[in-house]
């Protein structure tokens, strides 16, 4: 009995541990997904939109702002590439928090924009 209670409690913790990491890049091509504020030029071809999100309101107060944004950043690019997309143009930038009257904590980033394909050296 003593022995499942003790595993129960290292899985749980392990999940919640892993739980807390940023989110990775996981499509072959995600690396190569630049995310930027500039409108990509004529060349690019529109693809389609994205939402990238890290943490939620129990998870996202014992993660770190920097894997917050790092996870969200990440997924949003895995989205694009999944796309085909080599750009992502940013259209917003939402970091939610919470917390009570007197204690507000970041708990989730999400970022959205517009996936674009663009020839290589075009799109900045």
């Amino acid at each position: 009995m003593k022995i499942s209670i003790v595993c129960v409690v290292v899985a749980v913790t392990a999940v919640m541990i892993s739980a807390c990491a940023p989110t990775s890049l996981m499509h072959p091509t995600a690396s190569q997904v630049r995310v930027t504020n500039n409108e990509p030029g004529k060349a690019c071809t529109f693809l389609g939109d994205v939402t990238g999100s890290q943490g939620n309101f129990l998870l996202g107060a014992i993660t770190s702002n920097a894997d917050l944004e790092t996870g969200a950043r990440n997924d949003i690019k895995n989205k694009a590439s999944a796309l085909g997309g080599n750009v992502v143009y940013l259209i917003t930038q939402r970091a939610g928090q919470t917390g009570g009257k007197n204690h507000q904590e970041q708990t989730n980033v999400t970022l959205s924009g517009n996936v674009y394909r663009c020839p290589a050296g075009e799109g900045m």
